[in-house]
Order: C-alpha cells, then structure tokens, then sequence
C-alpha cells in the first residue's frame, strides 16, 4: 500500500489536480473540503502527510494544524496559502506546520516537497553522544536540544535541525539551496527558498538576545547564512 496523503482544499478543480498527480506517483489520497472534515480525518486515519490549504470553511488551515499538535500528532504538514505575507507563513511555522508552498505552484515542486517530507519523518536519527559546545550555544546531539547559557531554548526539530546544520559548519556559509537539501531534504532542490528565510526569522527569536543584530544565525548577504558564536 502506498503512502497516504489528506488534502484539504476547498477548491474543487486544486484537489482534483493534487489527487490526480498524487495518485499517478504512487500515493493514496483522502479528500477534504472544509476545516472540520480535514482535522477528523488526520485524526482518524493516521494519514503520511497533510496538505492543508489555510483559507477554508468551518475552521482554517491554521486552527486544524494547531489542534493537530495539541493532540501529539507528528504528522508532516505542509500548508497551502494564497497569500504572500510573511506573518502568515511564520504563524504557520509556529503552530506546527513543517513546510508551506505558495499558490500557484508547480506540480513538480509540490511533489518535490511531499516526498521530502514523507522521507525525512520516516528517517530514523543517528543517535551520537556527544556535544557541540559553541561558546554561549550547546548542541547536545544525543537528546536533540539546544542550550543557551545552560538553558535550553523551546525549538521546534526543524529548528533545532537549522541549528545544528549551521553549528555543524561553524565557519562555513551555507546556501539556501544546500539549507534546503540538507534540512528539509530536497534533493538538488532548484525552487522557491524562501522557506529557508521564514525559518531563521524564527528561529533568531528564539535564540537571539536582539533578533534585529543577530550573532548567532547570521547572513552573509547573497551568499547564505553562517553559524557565529
């Protein structure tokens, strides 16, 4: 049996198209139009992942992904939006939602991102034991935390992903792209890298004292970002 995959859209002509190709890749799908429906369903039928559009009847994509996580579920979620606004995809980000993808999008990068995600859930980490102590920042690899003068930060795993990819080539600027490979796993990923920038805003106010003059996660403009400690 092939992966299972819940769309939530309410637009008709989108969940065909999603279905369609979804189904041609291989994957089984289960169809939802309005808030409501969507979050029974992840509730009840455990799907592989979730595409969740955030405009919807009955209750939002953002409420449907927030009760989702109030429920222990772990369960990739990459939202649908419309809208360009940054608040939005950093809301997203906050309340659980592991990916988002911009309409109108591509079909190819959608599915780039589904199986991504499907992959990387499915990945059994490495469990080493040791820590990389960087200066006012630990990364304790074995338990997957970061710490800041000993106390540790409230990150989410893609968080804590970014972290210790950055941490782990202290020195070295990292691309978007390579960001994109190496922490959301999209193979020789060529696409909208945006994603990448939600995230590290994020995360600078996690691990920032002033978010706005960053030491930590920085940016070599044009380049990438860089770990500094």
């Amino acid at each position: 049996m092939g992966k299972k995959i819940l769309v939530v859209e309410d637009e008709k002509n989108i969940v065909d198209i999603l279905v369609f190709n979804l189904r041609r890749e291989g994957y089984d799908t289960l169809e939802a139009y309005d808030g409501e429906l969507g979050l029974q369903l992840a509730l009840d039928r455990d799907p592989d992942l979730v595409l969740l559009d955030l405009m919807l009847p009955k209750m939002d994509g953002f409420e449907v992904c927030r009760r989702l996580r109030q429920q222990g579920r772990t369960t990739p979620v990459v939202m649908l939006t419309a809208r360009e606004e940054e608040t939005d995809k950093v809301l997203g980000l906050e309340l659980g939602a592991d990916d988002y993808i911009t309409k109108p999008f591509s079909i190819r990068e959608l599915l780039a991102r589904v199986k991504a995600n499907i992959r990387r859930s499915s990945m059994v980490p490495a469990a080493p034991s040791h820590k990389l102590e960087l200066g006012r920042i630990t990364v304790d690899e074995q338990a997957m935390t970061v710490s800041k003068d000993g106390s540790p930060l409230d990150l989410s795993q893609r968080e804590y992903e970014l972290v210790h990819t950055l941490a782990a080539h202290r020195g070295q600027v990292l691309s978007r792209e390579a960001l994109m490979e190496q922490v959301w796993n999209y193979e020789g990923y060529v696409g909208d890298v945006r994603a990448v920038d939600v995230a590290i805003r994020r995360l600078r106010e996690k691990i920032e004292d002033d978010p706005a003059d960053p030491k930590f996660i920085l940016t070599r403009r044009g380049l990438g970002y860089a770990f500094g400690a």
